[in-house]
């Protein structure tokens, strides 16, 4: 074994730090936070950092999984903490023009009254982390392309498997450094979750898409859910007989004041970064991906909207995912901006040329290069179909009842196989969640709007050139817009999938059965099922050449980061993750300056009664008084509505997936809820600057404020031991 194997081998098995990082960089594996103890005590952090590498220990073990996002524990009773907008899909679910639970809030006046989730919501607490390398590439070795692809998946599959024979857990395995190392992460799926608290719109998404993604921001963006489960304390589906899960350990909010400099950490589910791409990629997201990305989804805005605008029921029920398009939207035109800013193509290109050039003085140079080369000639090959796969993507992903056909008939296509040889996501372990998908399907779904989204994006498809183009889609959809028009109206008139137990039924229905089905939707699923197959067996194989050759490009990225004396943590891939830094303001642009907590007074002062700026009278009222009691920060002085703080920057590394991340003081009381991200910091995915990046937080001085003083909650305050004042 060469002697820089051996050094990245050691850095793979041990995570340890290889450099000085910066206390505002990295998304650290809590295993990693011991060996930079050093910097962690520096920083301000008062606890025992060997402590956070324990996911079996506070506070650590409060931390969850949420709805796809991140939220903490916050009472013994299963009072679960996240945002406003990672729960807003649950606030939607229930509901309804007579009962506005969007605009109005709710408060659970007691559990009986706490409202059920969407039934594919989940909490999901993490209770195992296991490296598995070695099984996970056992039979991968000497394979190629899709080869290698379905050796890395069948044993994924096989300890995922193994993993979940204790009913109640769910199992996956996390990919690290890019094909270097695989994790096997355990967790207990809590089903029966709870709407307990939302405060109004208006406070939880004050600014709306106006101050999304800018400072400063006066969000309230947090809610209040419980989990639950059956009487003998295991995980169960929804039911009124059952009862609050009891965490292994829940944060305490503080009620301490924070400021300026004082020290702040973050735990939470990051979903994806990709700072250890090749130069190419880089160039890829900024020169094509992102401003494909914003074009695609202000599109699709516009014709929902449009097409909902005068039908107050398909407002409702496409609230959620116009609120996530433009979530998505503005993010990518930050990140886009971000990294043009930090002039992101030359840096990571100068730095992949000097890693090269490194590389060259090495024993292992010719193979490592070798593998480099290929991989960037399968990414090459990819960018030939890009704009296809982007649209089909979307056209089958962001519809309801086209999606739900596709996904009755892969279900069906996929039982024919043996459990442990089905695609991940057919498998019998995700029926549940299948099923739950299916069950809400209509309460998302307005027909005429699905009609016009498609006829978008298929007039998108329709102007690719012929060699993008696929058989079965043409026949399915045409190729004209006259004859999409046609297709469209009769496959929507001939569907009766809009109906939740006909979804179902079709669902348990084998494939001959499906064959031999006369609804218009479910035979235009049929049809384009094979093109969907051939195109993933193009994609696994491209997927398996890149998952063998990347480990090369990342052990040379390693090493060669090694001798520089700087940091190396893995890209964030959906698992546990700690950041640290300190509440920081901000210097973005010449003669601007952020001050880094806001306060009630930029609640009036950007008023405006109409959204995104219409503050609810109650808090206006309360604004007035001034009676914020001991939520008050002294250090910005005496007045009345100058002293109520709302939100707060820090320096901590984040990115998507962070929000309802608990961001905790030195001695690891919960200080605030992580939220955003800064619009000059949205290409922190791909680009760390210290420059520009800052994490927003919503204060929970504002949320004890809110919940004591305008919308009252005595009973959850209690529930969290706070002071109902």
């Amino acid at each position: 074994m060469s002697t820089m194997r051996r050094r990245v081998l050691a850095l793979s098995l041990s995570l340890s730090m290889l450099g000085a990082a910066q206390a505002d960089e990295g998304m650290w594996m809590p295993s990693q936070l011991p060996d930079i103890a050093k910097q962690l005590k520096a920083a301000g952090f008062k606890g025992r950092p060997r402590d956070l590498a324990e996911l079996a220990r506070p506070p650590m073990n409060a931390v969850v999984k949420v709805g796809g996002a991140s939220g903490a524990f916050v009472s013994g009773d299963g009072l679960v903490l996240t945002n406003h907008h990672v729960a807003f899909g649950v606030i939607q679910y229930n509901s309804k023009p007579e009962r506005d639970l969007i605009r109005d809030g709710y408060i659970a006046a007691d559990r009986s009254a706490e409202l059920p989730a969407n039934p594919d919501y989940r909490v999901l607490v993490t209770t195992g982390f296991d490296r598995i390398t070695d099984r996970i590439l056992a039979d991968a070795k000497g394979k190629q392309g899709r080869g290698y692809y379905d050796a890395v998946d069948s044993a994924t599959k096989a300890a995922v498997a193994e993993c979940e024979r204790e009913p109640g857990y769910r199992c996956s395995v996390a990919n690290m450094y890019y094909g270097t190392d695989f994790y096997l992460v355990r967790q207990l799926e809590l089903r029966d979750v709870r709407l307990v608290y939302a405060p109004p719109n208006d406070i939880g998404n004050y600014g709306g898409e106006v101050d999304n993604f800018v400072w400063p921001r006066h969000a309230g963006d947090f809610t209040l859910l419980r989990a639950y489960v059956g009487k003998d304390g295991k995980p169960a589906d929804y039911s009124p007989d059952n009862v609050p899960y009891t965490p292994p350990a829940h944060l305490q909010v503080s009620t301490r004041n924070v400021k300026e400099g004082d020290f702040a950490m973050l735990a939470g589910y990051p979903g994806v970064t990709f700072r250890h791409r090749m130069a190419s990629e880089f160039a890829n997201q900024i020169q094509w991906q992102l401003p494909s990305r914003v074009a695609l989804y202000q599109g699709m805005i516009d014709t929902i909207e449009s097409a909902g605008a005068k039908d107050e029921a398909a407002r409702v029920s496409y609230a959620a995912q116009v609120r996530s398009f433009k979530n998505t939207l503005k993010r990518a035109q930050g990140e886009l901006d971000g990294l043009r800013r930090s002039d992101a193509v030359r840096v990571r290109r100068d730095d992949e040329a000097a890693m090269l050039a490194w590389l060259e003085q090495q024993r292992d140079a010719a193979a490592i290069k070798a593998d480099i080369a290929s991989a960037q000639a399968v990414l090459d090959q990819g960018m030939a179909t890009r704009e296809r796969d982007q649209l089909i993507a979307a056209i089958t992903a962001q519809t309801q009842l086209l999606r739900s056909a596709i996904t009755v008939q892969r279900l069906a296509h996929e039982r024919g196989k043996p459990d442990a040889q089905r695609e991940a996501g057919y498998q019998q372990r995700d029926e549940v969640l299948i099923t739950g998908q299916l069950k809400q399907a209509q309460r998302r779904y307005a027909p005429a709007v699905e009609k016009a989204l498609l006829a978008h994006l298929l007039a998108q498809y329709q102007a690719l050139p012929a060699a993008q183009h696929v058989a079965e889609f043409d026949t399915v959809f045409g190729t004209t817009p006259v004859q999409l028009k046609a297709k469209l109206d009769a496959m929507y008139a001939g569907t009766k999938l809009g109906d939740e137990a006909l979804r179902l039924s079709a669902m348990q229905a084998d494939a001959a059965t499906l064959a031999t089905s006369n609804d218009a939707l479910l035979q235009a699923a049929a049809s384009l099922l094979p093109a969907i197959l051939r195109m993933e067996d193009e994609s696994k194989a491209s997927a398996g050449e890149l998952l063998r050759l990347r480990p090369a490009y990342m052990k040379a990225l390693i090493a060669f980061r090694e001798s520089q004396g700087r940091a190396v943590y893995p890209d964030a891939n959906s698992t546990l993750r700690v950041s640290y830094g300190r509440i920081s303001a901000m210097d973005p642009r010449d003669g601007v300056h952020y001050q880094p907590l806001t306060t009630v007074q930029g609640i009036v002062e950007k008023h405006t009664g109409e959204e995104p700026f219409n503050a609810p009278r109650p808090l206006l009222d309360a604004i007035a008084k001034g009676d914020f009691g001991s939520t008050a920060e002294p250090s910005l002085g005496n007045s009345s509505r100058g002293a109520q703080t709302v939100d707060f920057l820090t320096n901590l590394d984040t990115t998507g997936g962070n929000s309802g991340s608990p961001v905790l003081d030195a001695q690891g009381k919960l200080i605030a809820l992580n939220f955003d991200s800064n619009w000059e910091a949205v290409s922190a995915s791909w680009m760390f600057d210290p420059r520009y990046k800052r994490a927003i937080h919503v204060d929970m001085r504002y949320m004890r404020w809110l919940m004591a003083k305008v919308y009252p909650a005595p009973h959850l305050l209690k529930e969290m031991n706070l002071p109902a004042e």
